[in-house]
């Protein structure tokens, strides 16, 4: 099975493993699991540093090897996902949230988040 990071989930692992509940972080620290993380990620946390909202410089500018010493692959959006984040009902407005649940949806992968409004698009998540 494949699990997909969201961005706080990313973030809290780097920095605040102590904020993941057990199940998830032990999901993480699994290296017998494929873990992905989105390019939406890095695009989230960058315009959030930006803007203040977000200080972690540090991982923008180290990112490629962040995720490598993570084993994370970097997935990369389609076109397809693209498109579908955009047709999504309504149920989130948060262009980062709505990619990242086309990319779950489409392979059925598990997504790693305590955002339980993924749940309405159907998205299989974990939080524990």
């Amino acid at each position: 099975m494949t699990y997909l990071l969201d961005t706080h989930t990313f973030l809290w692992f780097l920095e605040s493993p102590s904020l993941l509940p057990l199940r998830t972080r032990e999901l993480i620290e699994n290296s017998a699991l494929e873990l992905a993380v989105s390019l939406v990620t890095p695009w989230e946390i960058a315009i959030k540093s930006a803007t203040g909202k977000l200080d972690a410089e540090a991982i923008l500018d180290d990112f490629d090897a962040i995720v490598e010493r993570a084993r994370l692959t970097l997935l990369v959006p389609t076109v397809a996902q693209v498109i579908r984040s955009g047709r999504l009902p309504a149920h989130h407005r948060d262009p980062f949230d709505r990619l990242l649940a086309a990319q779950a949806m489409e392979p059925g992968w598990t997504l790693l988040s305590k955002d339980a409004v993924f749940d309405a698009y159907g998205v299989r998540r974990l939080w524990a």
